[in-house]
């Protein structure tokens, strides 16, 4: 077993099961509601594969055939990602970029990253086998499973030139805090993305999308899911105020999901309901 000794509180972190235990005992504590309600809900709903294959073939594909519209939503969050993003900072490094997957779930997105090449840390609560930081042992190529929270990683200032939320920026219970502390560990020049988090124009809709999924939570399972103060989505707004707060420069791609998805306002319009959630690729720069 590894261990890092802090050297200023002389608390201990292990490494077990090739995954670093950054989490506090305090706050374990305080998530462990979060933590237990969502690998619940997630082991009901079927999400992970004892297969390696299953895994290697994410997010291009998903062979349980369970979340075939999720995966294709990722796959093509992620070529939107690899145009737009990646292959112009790979051009301006030429060389491995130091990359940090916040909300890596079971790690695809690390695993695509490594495959291209870059030095990747891949962060997240969860560290379950099927679709947790667990699942990093099917993988062929190594990154770093790295159990914290993502308000407060276990890295040095400016470590990294791109820090990625996963599907995972609608988590943070402070928006500001969790943007801070994600420029405090990338570089001057770095750059923060956010993929396949909800955002609406009109805050209503984002409210009701909430009560909408803690009912069905409720239904389903029991709990409706809400043990963390999450801010769950984001509104054009919103994005507009974090950036002249904190000093920002956005830049948003909206992926083509296809005609269907396309046409959604519309239908919703016509039909009464609430806007549906766009999913775009948002990019931070400072200012």
């Amino acid at each position: 077993m590894e261990a890092f000794v802090c050297p200023a509180e002389g608390l201990r972190f292990d490494r077990t099961a090739g995954i670093w235990r950054f989490l506090l005992p305090k706050r374990r504590e305080v998530l462990a509601p979060f933590m237990r309600d969502y690998e619940s809900i997630r082991r009901a709903e079927g999400r992970g594969s004892d297969d390696p294959a299953y895994y290697r073939a994410l997010p291009f594909e998903d062979l349980t055939d369970r979340f075939r519209s999720d995966w294709q939503i990722r796959a093509t969050s992620f070529c939107a990602l690899v145009r737009h993003v990646l292959e112009p900072a790979e051009a301006r490094q030429r060389g491995p970029l130091r990359v940090l997957d916040l909300g890596a779930g079971s790690g695809w997105l690390s695993n695509r990253l490594a495959q291209r090449g870059h030095a990747v840390a891949s962060v997240d609560l969860m560290d379950n086998d099927l679709d947790g930081l667990g699942a990093h042992r099917h993988y062929d190529v190594p990154f770093l499973p790295i159990q914290a929270e993502y308000d407060r990683l276990p890295l040095l200032d400016g470590q990294a030139a791109m820090v990625i939320f996963n599907a995972a920026f609608h988590y943070s219970t402070d928006y500001e805090t969790t943007i801070g502390e994600a420029f405090r560990v990338l570089q001057s020049d770095g750059s923060l993305i956010i993929l396949d988090t909800p955002i609406y124009k009109d805050p209503s809709s984002g409210e009701a999308m909430v009560r909408e999924r803690e009912a069905g939570f409720r239904r389903r399972f029991g709990c409706p899911s809400d043990a963390l103060a999450s801010e769950n989505y984001l509104t054009d707004d919103r994005l507009a105020v974090l950036g002249r707060r904190i000093g920002l420069r956005w830049r948003t791609v909206e992926p083509w999901y296809g005609l269907r998805w396309a046409i959604r306002p519309w239908m919703a319009r016509l039909r009464g309901r609430r806007e549906p959630a766009r999913f775009l690729l948002i990019e931070g720069r400072r200012a």
